[in-house]
């Protein structure tokens, strides 16, 4: 009877201590993965903080940046204006506007500083580097400063439509969604 005792006993400390390992392996691991993540947030939170210190982003006003624009209605309105440590500007224009036509032929008749860098019409173009350059600007802008979830929407959408207006110092990227109505726009202002 002392056999079957002992023997139960060391089975049940056995399998008491297999499981007390177990759980804490289990705990040490839910707590490394944890401590982890909280690690790469906090990293990601500083740089993005840095980030915006050297972009230094602010809202801005589409008719400040394109003064001429013929009672062009915008609608859903969202702009910044990217301050690069260079010191060139870029603009980030999103909005609604049912008069698209009317937006090129006003991006186009703007005033420029010199014609011979100019072109006097608009470009319909392949999205595809453009949606390389937006992913790449993308790495480098802090998530705050602007909205990127439509490259989704453009990199599997093909009706999407690209266009570039060159209007020395302006370089304006236009990305059309003729279902929704959206515009994305941006400005390179060249030196």
């Amino acid at each position: 009877m002392k056999k079957i005792f002992l023997v139960a006993v060391s089975t049940f400390a056995l399998v008491s201590c297999n499981k007390i390992e177990e759980t804490v392996n289990e705990t040490v691991t839910i707590a490394k993965e944890k401590a982890q993540q909280k690690a790469q947030e906090t990293i990601q939170e500083t740089v993005n903080t840095q980030l915006s210190k050297l972009v230094n982003a602010q809202t801005v006003e589409f008719d400040s940046v394109f003064p001429n624009q013929q009672n062009l209605a915008l609608e859903q309105f969202n702009g910044k204006k990217l301050a690069f440590p260079n010191g060139s500007p870029f603009y980030v224009f999103k909005f609604k506007t049912s008069e698209k036509d009317l937006l090129l032929k006003t991006l186009v008749e703007q005033t420029t500083t010199d014609e011979s860098k100019s072109e006097k019409q608009f470009q319909k173009v392949d999205g595809s580097s453009i949606i390389e350059k937006i992913g790449y600007l993308e790495k480098f802008i802090p998530a705050s400063t602007i909205d990127t979830s439509f490259l989704e929407d453009i990199k599997n959408d093909k009706n999407i439509e690209f266009y570039k207006i060159k209007r020395f110092p302006n370089v304006s990227t236009v990305i059309y969604n003729p279902k929704t109505q959206m515009v994305y726009q941006f400005v390179e202002v060249k030196k």
